[in-house]
This record gives structure tokens, sequence and C-alpha cells, in this order.
């Protein structure tokens, strides 16, 4: 019996200790998509963070892109926008975190220098922070050489609440601002691309431009388009002869 008594004892030490070993884990229901980001600091003199809570987005590739709505600067005046506003287009949404940062006034007007060439396309493009709209007229009426906008031609979206924010998965609860997601929305109001980045490095206004170009060749001639397309350069009939041409054509 004693023996029994000790083998009880350690045993039950045993598995106490391997529970306490067990790595935490955290479950959801299969309707929620559960993503988690790496972090930093939008400011270079902040420390990094790693902890960054798990954020759950409505954002999903090929669905019904998540409705937004809300108050923007648009030619220097207060106006409502909404999503449902721009069926029939291409739009590009990104989101970038803080007015009067670093890196954002970089995206914003390198998009907006450019916007003809997505308006020729039959794109629209708007950028959106946790800002208010009062902060974005007042950045756009800050200099460019003090680090101000001046005059651009995109809308700025105000996302106090932080609703859109979470609807799209970038919001980072520890800093109070996003990551910088951009995504791509066709004319039907679907999601097809997403793209997002870590807070230090800035988005490509070119690769955008490609993206947009691609799916709008897809949608119209149900080709499908190789690494690095570009308007002009060779697709794939996706069916298992027809492809051939494609690969004998160019390897």
């Amino acid at each position: 019996m004693l023996a029994i008594r000790k083998f009880l004892i350690y045993f039950g030490i045993g598995v106490f200790i391997t529970l306490l070993q067990l790595p935490k884990t955290r479950t959801t229901s299969d309707a929620e998509s559960c993503y988690s980001f790496a972090g930093g600091s939008v400011y270079p003199a902040g420390s990094s963070k790693g902890d960054h809570q798990l954020q759950y987005t409505k954002a999903v590739i090929s669905k019904p892109a998540p409705h937004f709505e809300g108050t923007a600067v648009v030619n220097g005046e207060f106006t409502h926008l909404q999503l449902s506003d721009y069926i029939g287009k291409y739009v590009v949404f990104f989101f970038y975190p803080l007015d009067f940062t670093f890196v954002c006034p970089t995206e914003i007007l390198a998009f907006s220098d450019r916007i003809e060439e997505f308006k020729k396309i039959n794109t629209e493009v708007i950028a959106c922070s946790v800002d208010s709209h009062f902060t974005h007229l007042a950045w756009i009426n800050t200099p460019r050489k003090e680090g101000g906008l001046g005059k651009i031609k995109i809308p700025l979206l105000s996302d106090l609440s932080h609703k859109i924010a979470k609807d799209y998965g970038v919001y980072l609860e520890d800093l109070g601002h996003t990551l910088r997601g951009l995504f791509i929305i066709d004319q039907h109001g679907v999601l097809r691309q997403i793209t997002m980045n870590d807070l230090p490095v800035g988005r490509s206004v070119d690769e955008t431009l490609r993206l947009v170009q691609a799916f709008q060749y897809t949608d119209t001639h149900g080709e499908v388009c190789p690494a690095g397309w570009k308007p002009g350069s060779d697709t794939i009939v996706p069916n298992p002869e027809e492809k051939k041409k494609y690969f004998q054509k160019n390897n």
C-alpha cells in the first residue's frame, strides 16, 4: 500500500508540472478569422512591441468588403463618404497609422500625385486613419516642407471610433492606431487583395497600380496573370492544354 501511495503522489506531481508547462491557447468561433501581427512603434525612438493583441477581421478575399462610412476631407471640405458610393469602380482603400508622422505623408502624397493613373482605369483611392477629420484638415493645411500634406487629390477618411479599422483587421489595441493595411475592392464591392505592412515601411504605388490592372484584365479576359505581369505581357489560359502556349514561349 505504501508503494502505491508513493506512486500516486509522484504521478500527481508529474501531471501537475506537465499541465503548468502546457502553452496557453485561445479558442475562436469558426465564423471568426484570427490574425496576429508583429510589432513596432510608429515613432522611430519608441520601443518595439511584440505583444500586440490578436486582431479579428471581417475582410476576406473574394467576399464583400466590410461596409465603411464616415466623414472625410475631400478637396478641403468635410464630406460624408461610404463604400457604396463607389459601386461600379475599383477602390484602393488604405490605412496609415497617424497624421503628422513620418512615412505616412510620403505614402499619401505618392498616391495623390498619381491619382490620374488610377482614374484612367476607373479606380478611386481612399486613405483612412483613426485621426479626426479636423486633424486631417489641419494636416492638409500644413505646408509639405514642414511635414504637412498641402493640397491633395484623394479623400482622407476619419475613423475616430476605430470601427472601420477593427472591421478590416488592422487596428492595434495596444498602440491605439493601425498597421499599414491596403485593400483592393472591385467594382462589385468584392475584396480582391490585401497587403499588410508593419509600421516602418511604406507601400508601393507602382505595385498597387499593377495589381489593379491585373485584376481588371482577368475580369475582362478570363485568363490569369503570371508573376510580375504588366499590361501587354503574356497571360495564361487556365486549362491543361492551352497553358502550354505560355510556357513554351516563355521558357
